[in-house]
């Protein structure tokens, strides 16, 4: 190891990028807006074990997700209701399969990591063939290919899962194609039980401009803009910590962090106080 990461400057560092020191709080949709775009991708609730930023911890601070729905930090539910749609950040089930807001300019880096080739009428169909997306997912996408926008209700009826056994198989439908940027929720249906259900549609025709950004992006360009967005926000990772959030393997990780290296964007061959294996850290808070 050639250094250590400076444990007292981590912990400052992490307390401006998340927002978590009283003068530095969101108050308002707008900075909610900002907080995305400058730092590139948040969840939209803490993850346990995953360290990346969050809109409850920038609005809340640094305490647990209330139970209480009348909590002033649940007004984050009302600011990304509102913005179903739009064109403020990206919003789906991504990062660790959960809730997580994107910024417009790493919007694309992600689509070009997913298995979209450029047709979203017959890519769906090529992942269920090879086995890698399920019958239900591909029931649920081809609702809304051929449909247009659902609610909840009505794609569950449209997808032939409505029975109380299919609820579980249903919902990871939901997940696996928002993951893989195949459909998001794009405003909210008062419908159901609860009045309350998201409406979904197909990424490729919500943001027609996504894929055609992430075109002329390769996957190497891509996983390196994206681990560069993630040190600025976290300040020091391991490789086991990239795994954890992004899903990707070894090799691709171990190239991307080579490369932060070679462009100085991080140190490496660090000691973290507490925890195994080497560390990569901004180079503001390593000692040598």
């Amino acid at each position: 190891m050639t250094g250590s990461t400076n444990q007292e400057a981590l912990k400052q560092y992490r307390a401006q990028t998340f927002r978590k020191l009283p003068g530095t709080r969101i108050h308002t949709k707008e900075e909610a807006v900002e907080f995305v775009n400058q730092r590139g991708f948040v969840f939209f609730w803490p993850i346990k074990e995953i360290i990346l930023p969050s809109l409850w911890g920038a609005v809340a601070g640094d305490r647990p997700v209330a139970d209480a729905h009348d909590d002033p930090g649940h007004v984050t539910w009302g600011w990304k209701d509102e913005l179903l749609g739009q064109r403020a950040w990206y919003y789906a089930k991504v990062l660790r399969k959960r809730a997580t807001m994107i910024s417009w300019e790493a919007a694309p880096c992600f689509y070009a990591l997913s298995e979209n080739y450029g047709s979203p009428e017959e890519d769906y169909l090529t992942l269920y063939e090879q086995g890698r997306l399920t019958l239900e997912a591909k029931n649920v996408y081809e609702a809304l290919l051929d449909k247009g926008i659902l609610d909840t209700l009505a794609l569950r009826k449209a997808s032939h899962l409505t029975s109380p056994d299919s609820d579980a198989r249903f919902n990871k439908a939901l997940t696996d194609l928002q993951a893989d940027f195949k459909i998001l929720p794009v405003g909210v249906a008062q419908v159901g039980a609860w009045n309350y259900a998201f409406k979904y549609e197909i990424v490729a025709r919500q943001y027609p401009e996504l894929p055609e950004r992430a075109h002329d992006i390769s996957e190497r360009q891509a996983r390196l803009k994206l681990a560069e967005i993630y040190f600025r926000s976290v300040g020091a990772a391991s490789r086991g910590d990239l795994s954890k959030l992004f899903g990707w393997f070894p090799t691709p990780i171990e190239h991307t962090l080579k490369a932060l290296e070679k462009d100085g964007i991080v140190r490496g061959g660090l000691e973290m106080t507490g925890r195994r294996g080497e560390w990569f850290a901004l180079p503001e808070l390593v000692v040598d």
